[in-house]
């Protein structure tokens, strides 16, 4: 009996959603092909071999990557990080043909890597890198959160072949904009990650290997960017993860010895972009549950405090949890934080908290919207559904998404329309197709043009039947 093979799926909102149980072979397939039909398969369901040439038309096979002894043996078997990766780069609608796009000049990133973060932690980053990078012939990275890279430098030889995909300063190689790669994929997934030659989404880099590790603000635990090295087969192995995850950490260190320590009073919130908030307190880390995270970020939101009736409906849906259930979250938050930091009637911080996202908030109260996109690390507690934090995080992000909308920067717009949170935002998208120069169009309005489709479609599956319309 044969195996089913891996199936694509149209939604009623026109998005593939790859069967999660599917085995995938190669990153062509997470590329759907349509039928004449409008149905979506993979190339096997084609009855062909999933291949560059039979995802993007007639073309000329290139080489063989570079795959070391494990990957070449032609089991066929795909790291489940790859394949969730490739799901969602062929959501994203990268071209497997593509290349990445430069969108800061040289003045521009000149500006930019002054003002940054990471530009502190760079001589440890060369001491460490510069010369294995150099010696080895690879290339060493290091990108923003948004994935633009801001040094790429290293062996000479190899700084030229890797502008021939644009990986170049400047460029930006999120995973959202270039598929699956390591500095891009590190930051989807939060966590060092290592990409092998084929492993790639896009054909053009499967002769590379890499290897990246998020770099974290030591205070805030906000990921500041990512440290990447980048070669070829020789990188193939996995000390070359384990070495890249240690000069992350060093640099991590370096900007925890340079930069302001929390003082002993000090309290802030990092609750933008995760899940699960994270309280700097009198200089120690505490890792909250979801709901000591709701709490928390109600009662930064409301430094007066908040009385327990307001409390309970702003933490829950559902109308039936008593106030019995509330105190004693309550109660075992006071234990976890320390009885003079949690004060009752009404419920309230003392001293006041810095979080992360009243400070995005003050940003744009300032007009300084610039400043409020770089700190905005993502939706409030993005999976949270009680009621008065889906206020704030939806009050939060259409008052960012409105100004950069009315600002018209290209950057900044880039900067949300390919991140997780506004890869389908079509508003952000029509303003940045309008806003990019001419010769950084055509993918823009790509992406355009697919997100209206498939506005449409869905549009189309959920029209209800008209008088005329047969059943």
């Amino acid at each position: 009996m044969s195996t089913a093979p891996p199936r694509i799926t149209m939604s009623p909102t026109g998005r593939d959603d790859l069967d999660e149980e599917a085995e995938l072979s190669d990153a062509w397939v997470a590329g759907r092909i349509e039928q004449a039909d409008g149905t979506a398969r993979s190339g096997r369901e084609a009855g062909t071999t999933p291949s560059p040439s039979s995802a993007s038309g007639p073309r000329t096979a290139g080489p063989a990557p570079d795959l070391p002894p494990v990957e070449a043996s032609g089991s066929g078997q795909v790291r489940p990080l790859v394949a969730a990766s490739w799901r969602r780069s062929a959501r994203a609608h990268v071209s497997p043909d593509g290349a990445a796009r430069v969108e800061l000049d040289e003045d521009e990133l000149a500006d930019f890597r002054d003002g940054h973060p990471l530009a502190a932690a760079m001589p440890v980053i060369r001491e460490l890198m510069g010369a294995y990078a150099t010696d080895g012939e690879h290339l060493l990275a290091v990108c923003d959160a948004a994935g633009r890279m801001l040094w790429v430098e290293g062996h000479p030889a190899t700084l030229r072949k890797a502008r021939g995909m644009n990986f170049v300063a400047g460029a930006r190689w999120s995973e959202a904009a270039a598929g699956t790669n390591a500095p891009g994929t590190a930051l989807a997934v939060d966590r060092p990650v290592q990409v092998v030659a084929a492993e790639h989404f896009r054909h053009p880099v499967r002769a590379w290997t890499c290897a990246a590790a998020p770099v974290h603000d030591p205070h805030s635990g906000r990921v500041l960017g990512a440290v990447d090295i980048t070669g070829g087969r020789r990188l193939a192995h996995p000390h070359s993860l384990g070495f890249v995850q240690a000069v992350a950490r060093a640099a991590e260190s370096q900007l925890a010895l340079l930069g302001p320590a929390p003082g002993a009073g000090s309290t802030s919130l990092a609750a933008l972009g995760r899940d699960e908030a994270s309280l700097s307190l009198g200089g120690r880390r505490v890792r909250l549950s979801r709901r000591h995270s709701e709490i928390l970020v109600l009662l930064a939101h409301r430094p007066e405090g908040i009385g327990g009736d307001e409390l309970l409906t702003l933490l829950y849906e559902d109308e039936s949890v008593t106030p019995v259930t509330l105190r004693a979250e309550l109660s075992r938050l006071r234990a976890l934080l320390g009885p003079d930091v949690l004060r009752s009637r009404p419920y309230r911080l003392a001293g006041g908290v810095d979080a992360d996202f009243t400070a995005v908030d003050r940003r744009l109260a300032s007009g300084a919207v610039a400043a409020a996109a770089g700190e905005y690390a993502g939706p409030l507690l993005p999976a949270s559904l009680a009621p008065g934090v889906v206020r704030l995080r939806e009050r939060l992000a259409g008052r960012l998404r409105a100004a950069l909308v009315d600002r018209g920067d290209p950057g900044l717009l880039a900067d949300w329309a390919y991140s997780s949170w506004g890869e389908d935002d079509l508003v952000v998208w029509r303003a940045l197709c309008a806003a990019v120069p001419a010769a950084q169009l055509p993918p823009v309005r790509a992406r355009l043009d697919s997100l209206e489709a498939e506005l449409c479609a869905g549009a189309t599956v959920l029209q209800p039947p008209g008088p005329h319309t047969r059943r």
